[in-house]
């Protein structure tokens, strides 16, 4: 049998496993949410080689400002707490135990892969040490795997907040987002304003759980048919002039990640602009729905977001260790284009993305072990489960520490 005709026919049997009511237009906006983030990480994401072979972290958006309108493309967060909000309100809707226990199953799922992957870097770590590796390296490396988890600890809090977004939805429909990008307007001109000299620093945290949980209450009042066509093309229209205003009129940073050296960031806290792409993104999303959801009728198209969303967590938790996978080794060797020399040429970029397919194919690989993290585990006894849940936790725990520069 030639690979073509087993994936015709793995594609086959996953669309007559399909039940005729999933919605796969949601299914595929978290799909392409999902696959965003390794990409940008992987694409905006460079590393510089000192004197004794470290690696630092680097950005090609250092060089290259003319890069920025791709992290508009990649940044789709907003996508991915809107379809979050959708999902989690029709599973709230079918819930047949208590709103604890809702809770508590949806937190297990997500937590179990963080303790997984964080867990095996601990345990890691000083084996690479032993090895030759750099503390530097070990340090940008335990950094960048720690980076993209916060988005979990986010997500249960906006996820324990959805009765309240339920009953927000029901009284005020679409416009229960409102309130939130308000609070976060407000924020953002208070330390960007005229009193910003006068304004403590920690009051940009402020804005994160407003600034996260907007879409996601989109999401809510969208998958309570509190959110319609003219509402969607509102959210689009809206987004698009706020954002336009925020970049031309405002001067916000136009990057929507980090860029190392700039005074300014729009993604850690949230700033307007991120809420703004966020509307568009989740107005566009809407519109697009039933066209999305007649394209992935297809099985061959279908497939692959089935197996992204069973993945989800793992390609979260573990794409940068597939970066690192690839970049650790090469920096014994030394400068190798795209991966260890800096990121600032043109020469960088084309070599980046002809290493794309190699991140992919290591990624696949760690997938293939690690997805054991994220299912059940194994029946025992209730003490070596609280065995097992407690060292996971410790090592996660020390982990965290060496990646936070605690230690």
């Amino acid at each position: 049998m030639s690979t073509l005709t087993a994936l015709r026919a793995a594609a086959d049997r996953i669309e007559r496993r399909t039940p005729a009511h999933r919605d796969r237009a949601v299914d595929g906006l978290r799909a392409l949410a999902l696959l965003a983030v390794p990409t940008g990480h992987w694409l905006l994401g460079g590393f510089t080689l000192d004197a004794d072979g470290g690696l630092h972290n680097a950005s090609p958006l250092s060089s290259f400002g003319g890069l920025a309108p791709a992290s508009w493309v990649l940044q789709m967060l907003g996508i991915f707490f809107l379809v979050g909000g959708y999902a989690s309100v029709l599973s709230f809707r079918r819930r047949t135990g208590s709103t604890g226990a809702w809770l508590k199953g949806r937190v297990v799922r997500l937590g179990r892969p963080v303790l997984g992957v964080t867990a095996v870097w601990a345990l890691a770590a000083p084996v690479l040490y032993a090895a030759g590796v750099p503390e530097a390296t070990l340090r940008t490396g335990a950094t960048l795997v720690v980076q993209p988890l916060w988005f979990v600890g986010v997500y249960v809090v906006v996820t324990a907040l959805t009765p309240y977004c339920v009953r927000a939805a029901h009284r005020l429909g679409g416009w229960a987002a409102a309130p939130l990008i308000a609070s976060v307007a407000v924020v953002d001109l208070l330390r960007y304003g005229p009193l910003a000299d006068s304004v403590p620093s920690w009051l940009s945290v402020l804005n994160v759980l407003p600034g996260w949980l907007f879409a996601y209450q989109l999401g809510v009042s969208w998958g309570e048919r509190r959110i319609g066509r003219r509402g969607a093309w509102l959210l689009l229209a809206g987004g698009a002039v706020l954002f336009a205003a925020l970049l031309v009129v405002f001067h916000y940073p136009a990057s929507m990640v980090g860029v190392p050296g700039a005074a300014r960031t729009n993604s850690h806290p949230p700033s307007l602009l991120v809420l703004a792409l966020a509307s568009a993104q989740s107005g566009a999303a809407i519109l697009l729905r039933d066209r999305l959801a007649l394209l992935l009728e297809r099985p061959a198209l279908w497939a692959p977001v089935v197996v992204v969303n069973l993945c989800a967590m793992t390609i979260l938790c573990w794409h940068q260790s597939a970066l690192l996978a690839a970049a650790v080794p090469a920096s014994f060797v030394g400068g190798v284009a795209g991966l260890t020399t800096a990121p600032d040429s043109l020469g960088w970029i084309l070599a980046r993305v002809a290493w794309m397919p190699v991140f992919a194919a290591l990624l696949a690989l760690i997938t293939r072990y690690a997805r054991r993290f994220e299912a059940a585990p194994a029946p025992g006894t209730r003490r070596a489960k609280a065995v097992r849940r407690a060292v996971a936790g410790v090592l996660a725990a020390g982990f965290a520490v060496f990646a936070l520069g605690l230690a």
